[in-house]
């Protein structure tokens, strides 16, 4: 056989081995999903292994196999966190509502009153060889002896032949020996778990000594879908994922269930929610803007001055401005915080001793704010500046020289050459800052936390809190974390920077229209 021949079958041979490896694992996979009906996740695997036995079988899905490596942890990372957002986005998911709705109503099925009068049940404890326990119970009314070797509690006679006493007490029972007392309070925690059926009747542990008679506290109508409280007779009926009675009353916890635009609507309508969001949404607009302008502004300055061939030592000033790009971003804004510190900053110090008074930097919201814009003009003017002085650097000097030749003055040829010809190259760039600025976490979380706090606002918002900033506090901040709220507002950022994008991507083609006339 030829050695290339040998090669192919080899090649098939193998993938025919990885490929089969694959499905069984993956129809093993399907058989729990479907087991334990989780319908999205089987769909999605079934999905996965059409696809990839397509691309691999086929002839003309060939290509694929080329993009299918990259496709599947961009279906992983990027596509299925999008789509999970979106879902959460439209739920009631946070603090108290978790769980499924059958997970909540086994909860309450679970749960146990201990009515007044109830019986009572001295007992004692055997253990096996293997370590299975057997309760034999006594009724404290009647009398009546009870023997549990499961959960069901069956009555017995005192002379039944698998009792072995010793005087009058019991001490074996059919291979189970008795238990000691400090035996028993070492089972204490697994005796506390003990639910014993007899007939309707559950029997628990009451006490270190008795078993008692407990009654269920509610019961689920699944025919109504109505939770009824066995003590009171009150019913509950679900609503928007919690068991909600007919005078307002609920239950916690509640259920994950769909609420279709209601986080969005409360973004709108609720006067709580409402007034914070809006604030954040126009400072986080605010933040963006200024950050560019500002970093831009700077970067700019320092490029032109150090493009400038006349400059002595412009190397080593290149060199020293481009070192706050080259720390981390996190360490630098914690030096700033430390340097910024209200009572014992360097910054406040030096105001103090020079001019005599102090800057609230974290107490006063204008001052926090300028603070953080102050810190994020330090981390992002570097990037500005090499980014300018690269695209000065492309701008031709006979159009310099044609401009002197004509009258111009420096400002005329800035105006009408420079800042044009550096908008094609630049303006991109801004587009993107802006994006990044407006999902700028790191800065605002590390230096300010958000804060300072708004004056009389019963919301988790600070003043200068960003959209960001102002969901990650919503979904992990707080007392309570509202998933399914924070996901609604994700989303929207998401909405703002795809337009975002957008219109970069238009301004970018348009720009090198212009570029391509020139």
């Amino acid at each position: 056989m030829p050695a290339p021949t040998c090669i192919v079958m080899i090649a098939r041979l193998g993938k025919i081995i990885v490929l089969g490896t694959t499905d069984a694992i993956g129809v093993w996979a399907a058989v729990g999903l479907f087991s334990s009906r989780s319908w999205a996740p089987l769909t999605c695997l079934l999905a996965g292994l059409g696809v990839l036995n397509f691309v691999l079988l086929s002839k003309r899905a060939y290509p694929l196999r080329y993009i299918l490596p990259g496709l599947i942890p961009f279906a992983l990372m990027v596509a299925y966190p999008i789509i999970y957002n979106m879902s959460i986005a439209f739920t009631n998911y946070g603090t108290g509502n978790r769980l499924t709705k059958d997970q909540v109503i086994a909860h309450f099925e679970n749960m146990y009153y201990l009515p007044e009068g109830s019986e009572r049940f001295a007992y004692q404890a055997f253990r096996d060889a293997d370590g299975n326990l057997a309760l034999l119970l006594v009724s404290k009314d009647g009398g009546e002896l009870y023997l549990a070797l499961d959960e069901v509690l069956r009555p017995v006679d005192a002379g039944d032949p698998r009792f072995v006493y010793e005087g009058e007490e019991i001490v074996r029972i059919d291979g189970y020996h008795q238990l000691s007392r400090r035996e028993v309070v070492r089972l204490l925690g697994k005796l506390q778990g003990v639910s014993l059926r007899r007939g309707e009747d559950t029997i628990r542990l009451v006490s270190l000594n008795e078993f008692a008679v407990y009654r269920r506290s509610y019961r689920y109508d699944q025919e109504r879908d109505v939770l009824v409280d066995l003590r009171t007779g009150v019913e509950y009926t679900p609503v928007q994922g919690t068991f909600t009675s007919s005078t307002g009353e609920t239950l916690q916890p509640g259920f994950v269930a769909w609420v279709g635009f209601q986080n969005f609507y409360d973004i709108i309508t609720n006067p709580r929610v409402t007034g914070p969001f809006f604030r954040v949404f126009r400072w986080t607009f605010l933040w963006a803007l200024l950050s560019v302008v500002l970093t831009f502004a700077l970067g700019l300055g320092l490029a032109i001055l150090l493009n400038d061939p006349y400059l002595e030592l412009r190397h080593v000033y290149r060199t020293i401005l481009i070192l706050p790009y080259a720390i981390p971003g996190f360490i630098s804004i914690m030096v700033w915080a430390g340097l910024l510190n209200v009572d014992f900053g360097v910054v406040n110090r030096i105001l103090r001793s020079l001019v005599g008074v102090t800057i609230p930097w974290f107490h006063d919201g204008f001052w926090a704010r300028v603070g953080v814009l102050l810190v994020n003009l330090w981390l992002g003017y570097p990037y500005m500046m090499i980014v300018s002085l690269g695209a000065l650097q492309s701008i031709p000097q006979e159009l310099y020289e044609a401009a002197r030749v004509d009258g111009a003055n420096r400002w005329q040829r800035f105006w009408k050459i420079t800042l044009p010809l550096l908008l094609i190259s630049v303006a991109p760039l801004l587009v993107g800052s802006f994006a990044f600025n407006f999902n700028n976490f790191n800065v605002i979380y590390l230096l300010t936390g958000g804060g300072p706090p708004i004056p009389g606002a019963q919301t988790l918002a600070g003043q200068t809190d960003i959209l960001i900033s102002y969901t990650y506090k919503l979904a992990f901040g707080g007392a309570g974390a509202q998933y399914g709220f924070a996901s609604a507002i994700s989303l929207i950022i998401f909405l703002i920077i795809g337009t975002i994008s957008a219109l970069n991507f238009r301004f970018t083609r348009r720009l090198e229209q212009m570029s391509g006339g020139l």
